[in-house]
């Protein structure tokens, strides 16, 4: 086991784990702490506790400190010359006349680096672009690409449910979400219907997958000819949410309804068909013999 700190730099966005030291976190407190772009800030959404060494990947980095007042200072104030590098960078952006949609900006910790974040339908050569920052803000510049979806949570939004954004509010990383997950989940296959604000099928999507796929599992197809309650039927719907079936049945005189069951109701009416069938057949056996 490992002793770890959860450490997230964004409001939503990837975990990172820590070695804590003998420092004791609390949810919610800032942290310093030394990654691969250099000294951040970040806030703890993972106190203190013990992992399995299975979920470490590779040499866990120590935190250097629990954030001081000052430390916090420091970090309002990168978080506030955001807006002036965004204008900087587009003016430069503009001079060069680059096809790139300048979406983000942010200061490392201890203001040695701006990092700009990008879309762009291609590769963009922006090395004279590089220069020109350089020759601004005097520190060094990172101009990173990402992708719709990346720009989606940084920007945020409202989605189509009138609630922000999966991806900028709480999604820790994006997970795989497929058009099959739509289609079993009985949904409208209409992009407009099951696309996010970023134009690619929505996270929620997988959400309730798995309840979907396993309970479609034991449901009846449909067009399947089922016995219920009120004798043998054909199925021409099935609602995998609730655990129903509506299936066509005989009334009378060669008349047919409509009627909704549950699956606990096809299930036992089953089982009682099931043991009549084995009575005949020892009343059949008994007659035989």
């Amino acid at each position: 086991m490992q002793n770890i700190v959860g450490i997230r730099f964004k409001d939503a966005g990837k975990i990172y784990y820590f070695d804590p030291k003998n420092i004791e976190f609390e949810l919610g407190d800032g942290a310093v702490v030394e990654t691969v772009r250099g000294i951040e800030y970040g806030n703890v959404a993972i106190a203190n506790k013990e992992v399995p060494s299975s979920e470490i990947v590779g040499q866990l980095k120590e935190v250097i400190r629990k954030a001081t007042d000052k430390d916090e200072q420091t970090h309002v104030k990168n978080l506030a010359k955001r807006d002036s590098a965004m204008e900087k960078a587009r003016e430069k952006i503009d001079k060069h006349n680059l096809k790139m949609k300048l979406i983000d900006a942010e200061y490392t910790f201890d203001s040695s680096k701006v990092i700009f974040y990008f879309t762009a339908d291609g590769r963009i050569d922006f090395r004279e672009l590089v220069k020109d920052l350089a020759s601004v803000f005097h520190i060094r510049i990172e101009l990173r690409q990402v992708g719709i979806r990346d720009e989606c949570r940084q920007l945020g939004g409202l989605g189509p449910c009138g609630r922000p954004c999966c991806c900028s509010a709480h999604l820790g990383d994006f997970e795989r979400v497929s058009i099959k997950m739509a289609k079993t989940q009985g949904l409208s296959l209409n992009p407009t219907k099951i696309s996010g604000l970023c134009g690619r099928l929505m996270c929620c999507l997988k959400y309730e997958n798995d309840h979907y796929t396993e309970t479609s599992k034991i449901m009846p197809v449909v067009d399947s000819e089922i016995t219920t309650p009120d004798g043998k039927g054909r199925v021409t719907s099935v609602d995998l949410l609730h655990r129903t079936v509506k299936a066509e049945v005989e009334v009378s005189n060669g008349a047919t309804e409509i009627r909704s069951y549950t699956l606990e109701q096809i299930k036992a009416t089953k089982v009682m068909a099931e043991a009549v069938d084995d009575s005949v057949d020892a009343e059949l056996k008994e007659i035989l013999d």
